[in-house]
């Protein structure tokens, strides 16, 4: 597996476990909880970040002088945002190469401060903060726990190629 194919599949099961977490929270009954307005802040800052560094990595110049907002969106909303960023990250990683993935990007953090990062560090940048966030908006809903105990790289990968399943006989 090449960075550039890691990366991709990371991508795809970021979407997938965005999708499988946003779900559970849309079938909650309705009645905004205080638990439900935290999870949606969260999940929405983690939006934004993704915005931001979806920007970064194009060399565009980001209006974003924060990564949290007081009210997160109405979950519908929210919803197709994230599902739009994670669609651009999906085709992003598809078509990136190696000597892509190393070149530095120059750019300005929320409080005006510079940045430098590679391509590669950005992308591991916002998988791994999606997934901390991710985790820690399912913790809050006991209701939702099991679909957020599910996100998972490894069962993510043996679900998407159930072949990674077959016996290994050893002699």
């Amino acid at each position: 597996m090449t960075t550039q194919s890691l990366l991709h599949a990371l991508f795809h099961f970021k979407s997938r476990s965005d999708d499988e977490l946003l779900n559970a929270l849309a079938r909650l009954p309705d009645g905004t909880t205080q638990a439900m307005t935290a999870a949606l802040r969260i999940l929405h800052h983690a939006h934004l970040v993704d915005s931001i560094f979806a920007a970064n990595l194009q060399g565009q110049t980001h209006t974003f002088t924060a990564s949290w907002r007081a009210d997160p969106p109405a979950i519908d909303d929210l919803t197709a945002a994230i599902r739009e960023t994670d669609m651009w990250y999906l085709d992003y990683t598809a078509g990136i190469s190696a000597s892509d993935l190393e070149e530095h990007v120059d750019f300005t953090f929320t409080d005006g401060k510079p940045g430098r990062m590679s391509r590669e560090e950005m992308l591991a940048h916002v998988i791994t903060h999606s997934g901390y966030h991710r985790g820690e908006a399912g913790r809050l809903i006991p209701e939702i726990e099991a679909t957020a105990m599910r996100d998972i790289f490894a069962g993510y990968l043996h679900e998407a190629e159930p072949e990674r399943r077959r016996t290994v006989i050893l002699s």
